[in-house]
């Protein structure tokens, strides 16, 4: 059987379909970060690849990187790079918890948080890690989730010293384990894959896999440190009934 023809699409399609306007395609387009369409006619039309690669400037843009930053880094990509191997190119770098930050006053603070916020609980809050202060009247703010825990945190009768302390040890803690699996990934995952070729027959799949990783590990470190707290607390128990013992 004769495989499908490759959807194509105009410029107006691909713009409806990756929800990017057709001047900043074409403005992408004039600085190589797309390639050419295929002409029939007078008509550009864009397939597969085009989309990907949309998705994968789209999310570099939303880490931050700027589009020098992008530039550089779809250099690095082959211009014949299809839409599995961009595919897994956008899972490799898309967050493994997402971190979008939106910026409100302190009204609108107040009102997604639904209560009266003072000077102290905002203290807490950006202390807690879940709103930062960026200038007079005007705060980052973390999704609804993080946000709704650090709320809870302000029902403890513990300063902002307290919890500013923890993040540090929780950052300084998670940097480091952070660091440490993306070099086992790196080890076992990535590096087999380019020694190997970059098989086409494996992009997919690899893609796959590592959108499945991402919360396999992370619900991992969460039951790794219960465990861990656990296991302290038996063992302070332990050692606080021998002492008491020997007395």
């Amino acid at each position: 059987m004769a495989e499908p023809e490759p959807e194509l699409l105009t410029v107006d399609q691909l713009a409806a379909r990756t929800g990017t306007s057709v001047r900043t395609i074409r403005y992408y387009a004039g600085r190589g970060l797309l390639p050419p369409p295929t002409l029939r006619g007078r008509t550009g039309l864009y397939g597969a690849d085009h989309v990907a690669r949309l998705e994968l400037v789209a999310e570099l843009s939303a880490l931050g990187f700027t589009l020098t930053a992008i530039e550089r880094h779809l250099e690095r990509v082959p211009a014949s790079a299809g839409p599995e191997e961009l595919a897994l190119q956008l899972a490799l770098l898309t967050p493994w918890a997402p971190e979008a930050l939106d910026e409100v006053d302190h009204v609108e603070l107040e009102r997604r948080a639904g209560r009266e916020l003072d000077a102290d609980a905002v203290e807490r809050l950006a202390a807690y890690g879940v709103v930062e202060p960026v200038g007079p009247d005007r705060y980052r703010v973390q999704g609804q989730i993080p946000l709704a825990a650090g709320l809870d945190s302000l029902d403890f009768d513990l300063d902002a010293e307290f919890w500013r302390r923890s993040r540090e040890v929780i950052d300084r803690h998670t940097n480091a384990l952070a660091e440490e699996l993306m070099g086992v990934f790196q080890d076992h995952v990535l590096q087999p894959y380019r020694d190997a070729g970059r098989p086409a027959d494996q992009r997919s799949k690899l893609a796959t896999a590592l959108t499945r990783l991402k919360p396999v590990t992370v619900q991992g470190v969460v039951t790794a440190f219960g465990r861990a707290v656990n296991r302290l607390i038996r063992e302070r128990t332990e050692r606080g009934t021998e002492q008491a013992a020997a007395r």
